[in-house]
């Protein structure tokens, strides 16, 4: 096993060289745990270019009828996530976000104080009204005189959906909206509740089977741990794991089932084909170490792979950024610079299909 062959597994794993036939955007987050999503609309072409026939107005229409929730989970920052998945996430995630978050706190002059207050606001006022926008949540706690700029209610916010007491509730116009966590969708429903070890574990089981070949640093990255703790996770279900030492590192996954796709007419892509894909997708930001797929001399060209990216042959070779001209969705392709550019009838094909997307 090579770098090539790390990178080729990971497109499969990833959904990307064989997207989910006839499945729906929850059924792909499930699958990969959590998807990271603090920029939303390019959150959701990370859902769509690994499903074969998805379209923004679907992944939109799931978020909002709550099949998928947007919240921060593992790192200080958005993930999508599935409802039933929610409170073990939170629960694994928040002590190590909020201790993160404190001298952020400290800063902004939120204490202890008021952050109870705000949540007794924000909790009182989404029992009357069911969901809120966060400009209408802001004047919520400014009239319990509690300052919110943009920043402070960022904070504010965050620290009532650690707390699982918010979270997402689709959007009104294009405003985020939220709601309550004990209620529909991540409700009753959704109250799956493991013990810190269990959730570990659990994370675990998500991450290597649909992001691997991975390294167990990649693990603890990923899913904010300790290298103990990512180490405790990975013993707990190795035995379902395959491994292979690469230039003395230890690469752990699962062996990607290749089914016929039950729908004919999708086609899984080549896993060395050529993919647009978006600011902080999977394929980059899940792993701690990503020299496997993005040259150490364009990686800082491209924030180390968190700004939207040009995947040739495994490899990142280049950015891409959208513009809206004359009412119509235009695609620039911008090459690394010495680097070697995809093909140009590639580039159209990968083009093309987020055009259809969008």
């Amino acid at each position: 096993m090579n770098s090539r062959d790390i990178a080729q597994l990971r497109l499969i794993n990833q959904h990307l060289a064989a997207p989910q036939s006839g499945a729906a955007a929850a059924q792909l987050v499930r699958w990969m745990g959590c998807i990271q999503a603090q920029d939303y609309a390019m959150a959701k072409w990370a859902v769509g270019c690994r499903l074969p026939k998805a379209t923004d107005a679907g992944v939109e229409a799931d978020f909002n009828e709550g099949k998928i929730l947007r919240t921060h989970v593992l790192r200080p920052t958005w993930h999508f996530v599935c409802p039933e998945d929610i409170r073990w996430m939170l629960k694994l995630s928040a002590p190590k976000i909020k201790a993160l978050t404190r001298p952020y706190h400290q800063k902004l002059d939120i204490d202890y104080a008021i952050l109870k207050k705000s949540k007794s606001l924000l909790t009182r006022a989404l029992r009357e009204h069911g969901r809120l926008t966060r400009p209408q949540l802001a004047e919520v706690l400014r009239k319990g005189k509690i300052a919110t700029d943009e920043t402070r209610l960022g904070h504010l916010l965050m620290d009532a959906e650690l707390d699982a007491i918010i979270c997402s509730a689709g959007r009104i116009g294009k405003q985020f909206a939220y709601g309550l966590l004990d209620l529909p969708p991540a409700g009753p429903s959704g109250k799956r509740d493991m013990s810190t070890e269990e959730a570990i574990v659990e994370l675990a089981r998500r991450y290597f089977p649909s992001r691997g070949p991975a390294t167990v640093q990649d693990f603890a990255w990923w899913g904010g741990l300790t290298l103990t703790e990512a180490r405790k996770g990975l013993d707990a279900v190795r035995a379902g794991l395959e491994s292979e030492e690469v230039n003395g590192v230890e690469y752990w996954f699962t062996a990607p089932a290749t089914p016929a796709p039950s729908d004919s007419t999708v086609r899984p892509s080549r896993p060395d084909g050529t993919y647009i894909l978006p600011a902080f997708d999977e394929y980059t930001v899940a792993y701690k170490n990503r020299d496997d797929v993005l040259a150490p001399a364009h990686a800082a060209t491209c924030f180390y792979g968190l700004k939207p990216i040009v995947v040739h042959n495994t490899r990142v070779v280049g950015m891409w950024q959208r513009a809206i001209k004359k009412g119509k969705v235009v695609v620039e392709i911008i090459p690394f610079e010495g680097g070697r550019p995809a093909p140009e009838r590639a580039l159209a094909a990968a083009v093309r299909k987020y055009e259809e997307f969008v």
